[in-house]
C-alpha cells in the first residue's frame, strides 16, 4: 500500500470524529497528495486514531511501514499547555477478514498491537511555517511475525500537531536471481530481521550440480547471501551470459567435461558430426588412443624406416637404421624386428625359429639398432624393420616397413651332442659319433682328447679323425 498514489480520498476510518481530518497537502516535490492532520494541542487528554483500510499480506512474515510526516515543534506555539506532544503511536491488527467498523476492534492498545512510539528528527515552527519551508520526517517501522490473510494500520494522536504526509506498507523479498549456475525462485524474508531464509536453487538447463544441497539465503533486507553448492555446465555446454545459460558447443567444437571452461576447437584431422559435441571424431585414416587426452589432435600410422645399415659377421648381425620420415604426429614409435630364413629352398621364406636371438629385443624397440645371432650359417636372411606407433594397432592395414637381405657367412660347428661306444678290447676302442645339428658348412676333421683316469684332466692325447668312427690303441697318438 502507497497512499501517495491515491487519486481520490484515502477513506481511513478516524476516531473520534473531531480529531483526525483528511485533507489535500503537498510532499517535498510539491506534488498534490492526501494527508491526515490533527491539532488539538490546547484540549488534554487526546486520543485520537486513524485507521487504514485493510491490508492483505500476501505471504510476507515481516511487514515494513515507511511514514512521512511532519511536527509542530511545542515550543514554538504561544500558551501551549503542558500535555503539548511531538510523537504519536503505531498499532497493528491482524485478521482473515475485511470485518472492521467504527467499533471494531475497539480503539485501545488491546487488541491493537503497538509496534513503536514515533518521534519526529525534526520539527517546524511559526516561523518555518510562515517561510514555506517544509520539514518532512520519514521513519520506517517493521514488525512481525504475521500469520493472518491481512491487517489494519492504526496511527494514534495523543496531543500532537502534525501532519500524516505519506504511508508505505511493504515486505522485502529476494528476487528471482541465477547465481552459481543455478535459479533461485522469488523469496519473501523471514519473520525476523535477523532472520535467513534458505532457498533451493535448480540448475540451468544443460547444467548438473557439483556441491549439493544448491542453497541462497535470504535476510531481512530481502539481500541474497550464504552461497552453498553450485552448478556447471555439463559436457558439450558452456557457461554463456555471466553464467545463466548453458549454451551448446557448435559445430567444430567440444567440451570433454563437465566444467566452468569454454568449448574448445577440435584439434587437427577430427570434427564434430553435431552441436553439443563431448569429442571430436577422427578423420578417416586418423586415430586416437584411449589415453589420449580429448584435446589431443588424431594421428596416423608412421611411415617406414629409411636408411638400414647391415654388418654380417659369421652368424650374427647388426642392424641399423633411420627414423621414419613420418612419424604420423606421435612420439611413441617403437621398431619391430621379423627375421624370415629363406635357405636354398624353393618353397619361399619362413619365420626363423625361437632359437634366434635379438639384443635388446625383437619388438618394440626404442633405439634404431639391433644386435641379432645364433643364425644358421650360410643361410640367406629377410630382416624386417616395421615402424609402429600408439595407434598402429587401430589401422586395418600391416605396419610400413623397410626389409633388407642377408647371407651368412660359414662358422664354428656345434658341438657334437651324442658319441657311442662301438667296441673295445683291453688296449684299444672304437667310438662313433653322429654330425652336428648346425656343422654350419663343411666338416673337415673331428678332433678327440682321451687321457688315462688314473691321471690328471690336463695331460690328454689329440687324436684328428676324418671319418665319424674311429678305433686307436691306449697311449697311441694317430695321425690321418
Amino acid at each position: 500500500m502507497d497512499s501517495t498514489t491515491a487519486t481520490a480520498e484515502l477513506g481511513w476510518t478516524t476516531y473520534p470524529s473531531q480529531g483526525w481530518e483528511e485533507v489535500s497537502g503537498y510532499d517535498e516535490n510539491m506534488n498534490t497528495i492526501r494527508t491526515y492532520q490533527v491539532c488539538n494541542i490546547f484540549n488534554s487528554s487526546q486520543n485520537n486514531w486513524v485507521r487504514t483500510k485493510y491490508i492483505r499480506r500476501r505471504g510476507a512474515q515481516r511487514i515494513h511501514v515507511q511514514m512521512k510526516f511532519s511536527v509542530r515543534d511545542c515550543s514554538s506555539i504561544p500558551n501551549v499547555p503542558g500535555s503539548c506532544k511531538e510523537t504519536f503511536n503505531l498499532y497493528f491488527f491482524e485478521s482473515d477478514l475485511d470485518k472492521a467498523t467504527k467499533l471494531y476492534p475497539p480503539w485501545m492498545e488491546n487488541p491493537w498491537v503497538k509496534v513503536d512510539t514515533i518521534a519526529a528528527d525534526e520539527s517546524f515552527s511559526q516561523v518555518d511555517l510562515g517561510g514555506r519551508i517544509m520539514k518532512i520526517n520519514s521513519e520506517v517501522r517493521s514488525f512481525g511475525p504475521v500469520s493472518h490473510n491481512g491487517f489494519y494500520l492504526a496511527f494514534q494522536d495523543y496531543g500532537a500537531c502534525m501532519s500524516l504526509i505519506a504511508v508505505r506498507v511493504f515486505y522485502r523479498k529476494c528476487p528471482h536471481i541465477i547465481q552459481n549456475g543455478a535459479v533461485f525462485p522469488e523469496t519473501l524474508s523471514g519473520a525476523e530481521s535477523t532472520s535467513l531464509v534458505a532457498a533451493r536453487g535448480v540448475c540451468v538447463p544443460n547444467g548438473e550440480e557439483v556441491d549439493v544441497p544448491i542453497k541462497l539465503y535470504c535476510n531481512g533486507d530481502g539481500e541474497w547471501m550464504v552461497p552453498i553448492g553450485r552448478c556447471m555446465c555439463k559436457a558439450g555446454y558452456e557457461a554463456v551470459a555471466n553464467g545463466t545459460v548453458c549454451k551448446a558447443c557448435v559445430t567444430g567444437f567440444f567440451k570433454a567435461a563437465q566444467g566452468d571452461h569454454k568449448c574448445l576447437q577440435c584439434p587437427i584431422n577430427s570434427r564434430t558430426t553435431s552441436e553439443g559435441a563431448t569429442n571430436c571424431v577422427c578423420r578417416n585414416g586418423y586415430y586416437r588412443t584411449e589415453s589420449d587426452p580429448p584435446q589431443m589432435p588424431c594421428t596416423t600410422v608412421p611411415s617406414a624406416p629409411q636408411n638400414v645399415i647391415s654388418i654380417v659377421n659369421e652368424t650374427s648381425l647388426i642392424l641399423e637404421w633411420s627414423s621414419p620420415k613420418e612419424s604420423g604426429g606421435r612420439e611413441d614409435v617403437v621398431y619391430n624386428i621379423i627375421c624370415k630364413s629363406c635357405g636354398s629352398r624353393r618353397s619361399g621364406c619362413t619365420r626363423c625359429g625361437d632359437n634366434v636371438q635379438f639384443i635388446p629385443r625383437q619388438l618394440g624397440l626404442t633405439n634404431t639398432r639391433v644386435h641379432i645371432s645364433d643364425l644358421m650359417a650360410h643361410t640367406q636372411y629377410t630382416f624386417e624393420i616395421q615402424a609402429v606407433n600408439g595407434v598402429s594397432d587401430q589401422s586395418p592395414y600391416s605396419p610400413q616397413y623397410t626389409s633388407v637381405n642377408i647371407t651368412t657367412n660359414q662358422a664354428a660347428p656345434s658341438i657334437v651332442s651324442i658319441i657311442h661306444q662301438v667296441s673295445r678290447t683291453p688296449n684299444s676302442i672304437t667310438l662313433s659319433w653322429s654330425q652336428p645339428d648346425q656343422p654350419n658348412g663343411v666338416i673337415l676333421d673331428y678332433e678327440l682328447q682321451y687321457y688315462e683316469k688314473a691321471s690328471e684332466p690336463e695331460t690328454f692325447w689329440l687324436l684328428n679323425c676324418t671319418q665319424k668312427s674311429y678305433s686307436f690303441n691306449y697311449r697311441q697318438i694317430c695321425l690321418i
